[in-house]
């Protein structure tokens, strides 16, 4: 496999063995071969089968299995439910839990509906319940003081189940970006719950505890809440529970209560699952796909992780008898959006709908057949008497393969592996294999990219590069026009059967966007990782029916993701990236020379304060105050605040953290002003700058009306908004539930 500078980028930073010192004492050729020997248990052939298939390019297991394996910690599972009962023991013991599983490299996954509300009485100490909602803010503070694997903090997942007492708090525990920032968040909606919500009756909450009806609400107010909070900021996600047990495949076993932190890993407490991917537009040969190329890759992928689960030390007890007992192993997929630019077919057409169903079934169905080969040789998983498979109902529709045909087969000669597909998030597997991360489509056709000494490059998609080459169109002018929006869509100098094939995620329909993902959910034992992103002038109404195409499609779960609605985003527009010096220190940009702005007029205890706040095509960019004829130290400190204020505004620092540090400042002459305490002249500030942001949010313009009076305002029309990595400073993008740095390979769930 040919490494790119992106890919030793990465593997140097977070894959590549380092002495004490910290010196990498490996290459890539190392690294495959200690992952090879260990995998294999050092048997020849197998270490040569499984060398070959790391080093193809075709194949990468996740990326615990290639740090992990062959060194001390040998944790080479990806992703773990723990329970939650409803007790202390329970709940601080899965805390402890969780805590081992970050240390070694792992997410985890949790129920908290068997969790009882809020004041419900607790006869062991005559006390009340403090709630799930209060036992979630441990969990998160827990995760704060583990460092995952020694390099991050390890990610999460909580779930509530829609019928819970607590929904409502639930749905809304992330509306501050400050709280739980080590949890993703869920809603697990029921069948039950659907057919209230198409029919607009109600739906009951029920004590967890007792099975008692407590209260009810509409439930299409409860799905508007979702709504609402995922178009504030991308979260909560939802799952559809009872679908995600249909398709359990050892119900005797128990009951699917939870996911992995991304989603597409529905598991039994105590599972773990061990995941890989299969770079599909590496086997585009000559603009087809290669069939025989897949299926043996295939078969090779699933004995390589299958043996990862005999390999594996896992951290629990517990945990090492349930995965042994299922040997749950999930093969997915990446370079879906590449091998679609290859074979010029648009990502949002029914050809590609076509060939995702075709590819898929392929992978599930020679995957199933190799895990029944592995189960004559070596035994069936430990649980499969009374699974889906001995009884000979394991659901899939009849595409091109013959599914009644293995289905015999497997009831006859049993089957290795309870799950043998999951569709997960790539990350920076995809990037090792320089390809697209897996279903999605590409985010970005060019995108800026910070090297070691602060200078910008920019990074031009490979395919589409090629193409733009081939059609004597390629330009440094052309690429950085480009790059300010990621798309060709409205770029005049581009032909339409170009624009046609190189779309990017938000030139695709929501629509298209689900329809892919439940193209691949029918032949995916387990669940696709995916976000549904929209651009930032979509509409709540966009997201609502995101949501119900989903369940009416068969997905199991969703995530959507609005651009530049989270508060906790560094804001990037374009090319122009955040100025860094040394490093890590933040320098402000340069003033324009002409801004527009508004002047607010605001009475506080000292006199008439003026606040003017000027705009530069980023938004704010610098405050000026003047009060009356008041001089000497209050006007010093006044100057202070609003130049401190400024500095802060050019270095990127969000507005809404500057109002949270000058909000609430106490002086000894607070005093009312249009129906609300003005405490201090910093307050007031902080007060102005909110009417400030409100305006922005509404895309005010001309004349408008503050505190009842008259002030003018000139909006500039928004462009597109995008993150920048912490580590970096590059563009990142929201992915398969995740945020994900394309130049150094830095991800957060």
């Amino acid at each position: 496999m040919k490494l790119t500078e992106n890919a030793l980028i990465v593997l140097n930073k977070r894959y590549f063995k380092k002495d004490e010192n910290g010196k990498i004492v490996e290459s890539w050729e190392k690294l495959i071969k200690r992952v090879s020997e260990n995998i294999s248990g050092k048997n020849p052939e197998k270490y040569d089968k499984y060398y070959k298939l790391l080093d193809s390019g075709y194949f990468l297991p996740n990326s615990p299995t290639l740090m992990n394996a062959g060194n001390d910690i040998q944790q080479l599972s990806a992703c773990f439910v723990l329970p939650i009962e409803d007790s202390m023991e329970s709940i601080f013991g899965s805390v402890k839990n969780a805590a081992l599983i970050h240390k070694s490299g792992g997410g985890t996954g949790f129920s908290f509906s068997k969790l009882r509300q809020s004041n419900s009485r607790v006869q062991s100490t005559s006390g009340v319940s403090s709630g799930p909602i209060s036992f979630l803010k441990v969990f998160n503070a827990a995760t704060d003081a583990v460092k995952q694997g020694g390099t991050r903090r390890g990610a999460n997942m909580a779930i509530l189940n829609v019928d819970h007492p607590q929904i409502l708090e639930f749905i809304t525990c992330k509306e501050d970006p400050n709280e739980l920032t080590n949890f993703n968040i869920s809603v697990a909606l029921t069948d039950k719950f659907m057919k209230a919500f198409y029919k607009d009756e109600e739906c009951e909450l029920i004590a967890p505890h007792t099975g008692e009806v407590v209260s009810k609400e509409r439930a299409r107010d409860v799905f508007s809440l979702i709504v609402d909070m995922a178009y504030k900021n991308g979260e909560p996600g939802i799952i559809f529970l009872d679908r995600i047990n249909k398709f359990n495949p050892t119900p005797h076993i128990g009951k699917i209560e939870s996911t992995n932190p991304c989603g597409e890993q529905p598991l039994l407490p105590n599972e773990a699952c061990n995941l890989g991917s299969i770079n599909l537009a590496a086997m585009v040969l000559n603009g087809k796909f290669n069939f025989d190329i897949l299926k043996k890759v295939v078969k090779d992928s699933i004995e390589f992780l299958d043996d990862v689960i005999s390999l594996s030390k896992f951290p629990l007890p517990e945990i090492e008898k349930m995965a042994k007992s299922n040997r749950k192993i999930g093969l997915g997929i990446m370079g879906w959006a590449d091998l679609l630019y290859l074979m010029k077919i648009p990502y949002n057409s029914e050809e590609a709908i076509d060939l995702a169903k075709e590819i898929m079934e392929v992978i599930d169905y020679f995957s199933k057949e190799k895990s029944m080969e592995l189960a004559q040789k070596y035994n069936s998983f430990p649980n499969f008497k009374g699974s889906i498979y001995e009884d000979g109902k394991l659901n899939r529709p009849d595409y091109k393969q013959d599914w009644n045909k293995l289905k015999r087969e497997i009831r006859k000669n049993g089957i290795r592996n309870a799950t043998t597909t999951t569709i997960a998030p790539t990350g920076t597997i995809s990037m090792i294999a320089n390809t697209s991360s897996g279903i999605e489509p590409q985010f970005s056709l060019v995108y800026v990219k910070k090297v070691m000494d602060g200078e910008k490059l920019l990074y031009v998609n490979p395919h589409f590069e090629k193409v733009i080459k081939e059609a004597d169109l390629y330009s440094k002018e052309l690429m950085g026009k480009i790059s300010e929006s990621g798309s060709v869509s409205n770029i005049n100098e581009i032909p339409e059967n170009i624009k046609k094939v190189y779309v990017t995620s938000h030139d695709i329909s929501p629509e298209w966007h689900i329809r892919m993902q439940a193209a691949f959910q029918n032949y995916t034992d387990n669940a696709v990782s995916k976000t549904i992103n929209f651009q930032n002038n979509a509409t709540k109404e966009d997201i609502r029916m995101a949501y119900e195409l989903a369940y009416e499609t068969g997905c199991k779960g969703v995530t959507v993701y609005r651009d530049g609605s989270r508060e906790n985003q560094v804001l990037q527009i374009g090319s122009k990236v955040k100025e860094e010096v040394n490093g890590s220190r933040v320098a402000p940009r340069k003033r324009p020379v002409i801004t527009t702005g508004i002047t607010q007029k605001i009475e506080t205890g000292c006199g008439h304060l003026y606040v003017t706040i000027n705009s530069d095509e980023r938004g704010a960019c610098e405050v000026f105050t003047q009060m009356g004829k008041v001089g000497g130290c209050a006007s010093a400190q006044l100057e202070a605040i609003a130049r401190l204020t400024s500095l802060c505004l050019r270095s990127n620092v969000k507005v809404t953290s500057v109002i949270r540090q000058l909000k609430g400042i106490r002086c000894p002459s607070p005093m009312w002003h249009k129906g609300e305490m003005v405490t201090s002249c910093a307050d007031s500030l902080a007060k102005s700058l909110e009417t400030f942001i409100g305006l922005s949010r509404d895309s005010l313009s001309n004349i408008e009306e503050i505190n009842g009076e008259k002030t003018n305002k000139v909006v500039s029309p928004r462009p597109r908004l995008s993150g920048t990595c912490p580590d970096c400073g590059s563009a990142i993008e929201h992915s398969e539930g995740c945020l994900k740095c394309n130049s150094c390979g830095w991800t957060k769930c």
